[in-house]
């Protein structure tokens, strides 16, 4: 089916409001934005707009991964993006032949922003910190116990669990000083950056810490600040109040490319846009039901019209071209005719215009949020698709997808974006998704077969054979349309390239603010 006239008006639309409300309150929307890109006292700035707020920098239980990408906090590990492999970081090495029981040797002469020593005791009170107050964390870990001996650390898995050091690559996990009084508002971490001040909801302010363990950064400051709108986020950059812009509106890339001035970067990344499914709710308990959503999604039109084209389609979560993707040879049959077909396997008839059953019409309310722009208006499209086999959509808009779906029940579609491979691994999204103790398991599943085929996972070792598993479960989750699958978006970066230098737009999406980022 292809996206007719209606969606080029759901998006104009969607575009008007925004820009109406941001010319009309161009102060407002620009605050938590704004500020000058010129130096302070003529020290070397740089300032960042990020597309997600946070009201909390406590680095173990925040989503946003704010403290981490601000270059505040680090992990014992970090991922090698060319690679796709573990490095050191603040571990410089580590032991664990057995999978269960591991040694992890840590850099000396490392200090927090406080100039306390970050040793064993302080690292391992750190990771026990981040297992009390994160359900999550326990649950990637497994970890029974932790012991400190100077610079070296003894833990022990619950069970055998191979990729274990893979799951220290996590913000989650970040190393803060536990000591501190004011985590969420004040943490106080390893990296190139020390916190300064903090306006929840609208920005940080950062100042180089020049005892940084790996070389002191060239920068003397950073503003990271947030602002939601995608369009003026563009606008910000445009008017030169900010230096480097992530997530610049795709419909603004051709005017921003324009300017000699501006840069901009775009990359493939480990994400994937989905549509995921309450399976909690009774009419989408029926895999014909979940099929026929499936076949409603247009995503090709999708990507070239609200992407403009920077986005891949997607066959499953993984990207086709990472070595535990599946090769989809038969994809299901899609379009408006191919989802009626779906129904009526389900009970449904059109009748009176709207699709029913047992005279119960089949009527869906659909999340999104406009933190990532093209969200609503892949859920826009589909509320009209679905409208024109007589399914009622509701579209509701929340904040934060993560706490809105896991403490409430009462939706049954939700456009969301996942990454599924940020450690260079399947484990990760797989645990995180579909397993019943996963922290992102926002459809429900308990699919014993599935949570089967990721147990064996987690406790294999070779790299060949978590393959086989990781196709096997991504298989599952296809066959059995779990969740949908949308489009893996290329991750877009906008910058000052006259004043901005060695900025890297990465696939991970976690490492930006860093020692190496400087001016001209």
């Amino acid at each position: 089916m292809k996206i007719n006239n209606k969606h080029f008006f759901w998006k104009g639309l969607f575009k008007g409001a925004v820009l109406a409300v941001c010319l009309g309150l161009l102060g407002a929307c620009g605050q938590s934005s704004t500020g000058t890109t010129a130096s302070k006292n003529g020290d070397k700035h740089v300032h960042f707009l990020y597309n997600f707020s946070t009201n909390s920098l406590d680095p173990h239980v925040d989503s946003s991964y704010v403290p981490l990408r601000a270059g505040i906090t680090e992990t014992l590990v970090r991922l090698d993006e060319k690679k796709l492999t573990i490095a050191p970081w603040l571990a410089k090495s580590w032991e664990g032949e057995d999978g269960q029981n591991w040694t992890i040797h840590l850099r000396e002469n490392i200090t927090f922003q406080n100039g306390r020593k970050m040793d064993a005791n302080a690292v391992k009170a750190s990771l026990e910190r981040a297992l009390k107050e994160s359900k999550a964390v326990q649950n990637a870990l497994k970890i029974s116990s932790i012991e400190a001996d100077g610079y070296t650390l003894h833990i022990t898995n619950t069970e055998p669990f191979p990729e274990f050091i893979s799951e220290l690559v996590n913000p989650n996990v970040s190393i803060i000083d536990v000591t501190e009084k004011d985590i969420v508002n004040k943490p106080v971490g390893t990296g190139p950056f020390t916190l300064t001040s903090f306006v929840p909801g609208s920005k940080l302010d950062l100042e180089r810490y020049d005892d940084y363990w790996d070389g002191a950064s060239k920068l003397d400051s950073v503003t990271f600040s947030f602002n939601e709108d995608a369009n003026a986020r563009s606008l910000a950059l445009q008017s030169g109040q900010v230096d480097i812009v992530y997530r610049p509106e795709v419909e603004s890339l051709e005017t921003l490319q324009a300017e000699p001035h501006i840069k901009v970067e775009s990359t493939e990344t480990f994400r994937v846009h989905q549509m995921t499914m309450n399976m909690q709710r009774e009419s989408l308990k029926d895999v014909h039901v979940r099929r026929a959503v499936d076949a409603l999604i247009d995503r090709q039109e999708i990507v070239d019209t609200i992407l403009l084209g920077y986005g891949e389609v997607a066959e499953g979560p993984f990207l086709p071209s990472l070595p535990f993707a599946p090769k989809y040879e038969k994809q299901p049959q899609s379009g408006s005719e191919a989802a009626v077909q779906y129904l009526q396997k389900a009970g449904y008839t059109l009748k009176d215009g709207k699709m029913q059953k047992d005279g119960k019409p089949l009527q869906f309310t659909l999340l999104t949020y406009s933190a990532r722009a093209d969200l609503p208006l892949i859920a826009q499209v589909f509320q009209s698709d679905a409208k024109r086999i007589g399914i009622d959509v509701k579209i509701q808009q929340i904040e934060i997808p993560e706490e809105y779906m896991a403490s409430n029940r009462d939706w049954d579609l939700a456009t969301y974006s996942n990454l599924t491979a940020p450690r260079g691994d399947a484990g990760y999204y797989l645990n995180a998704t579909y397993h019943p103790k996963g922290a992102l398991n926002f459809s429900g599943a308990e699919e014993p077969e599935l949570t089967k085929i990721i147990d064996k996972l987690n406790q294999t070792v070779g790299q060949k054979e978590r393959a086989v598993l990781a196709e096997q479960a991504a298989d599952y989750v296809h066959d059995n349309a779990i969740n949908s699958f949308v489009l893996h978006p290329s991750t877009i970066v906008a910058y000052n390239n006259e004043k901005v230098k060695n900025w890297v737009t990465t696939r991970s999406e976690y490492y930006m603010i860093t020692n190496q980022l400087d001016v001209k």
